[in-house]
């Protein structure tokens, strides 16, 4: 199964998966091959799914709803973009605390991970 393949087999499990190379430190996107610094070989492992707005922007897409498009600092230690969900995506600030879930974002696609505003989280 192809790394691409066995992340979206998690996402559809609700789990977010991600890899870490033997020296412990966390990779993502996952892949076949560790990238330059982190030592083979890369193990999956599932994260926790809470994490820190490091960078978003509002999208504003033609006839839909304004949304928070965000990079994301995972406590695991590696970042993704991804969606974050807000009752006013405006709100979404570098800092905030998010929580992942996971929707598809059209009928026939796969669940993906979209954040959601961590309540409580600091």
């Amino acid at each position: 199964m192809s790394p691409r393949a066995r992340f979206l087999d998690a996402a559809a499990r609700g789990e977010l998966a991600f890899q870490r190379g033997a020296n412990g430190e966390a990779v993502f996107p996952p892949r076949l091959v560790a990238p330059a610094g982190v030592s083979e070989p890369l193990e999956w492992a599932r994260s926790d799914g809470l994490g820190a707005v490091h960078s978003v922007t509002l999208v504003h897409p033609r006839g839909e709803p304004v949304f928070a498009l965000a990079l994301v600092d995972l406590d695991e230690g590696f970042r993704m973009m991804a969606r974050v969900d807000a009752d006013d995506p405006a709100t979404v600030a570098i800092g905030t605390r998010v929580r992942v879930g996971f929707r598809a974002l059209d009928p026939d696609g796969p669940p993906l991970p979209i954040f959601t505003l961590a309540e409580g989280e600091a």
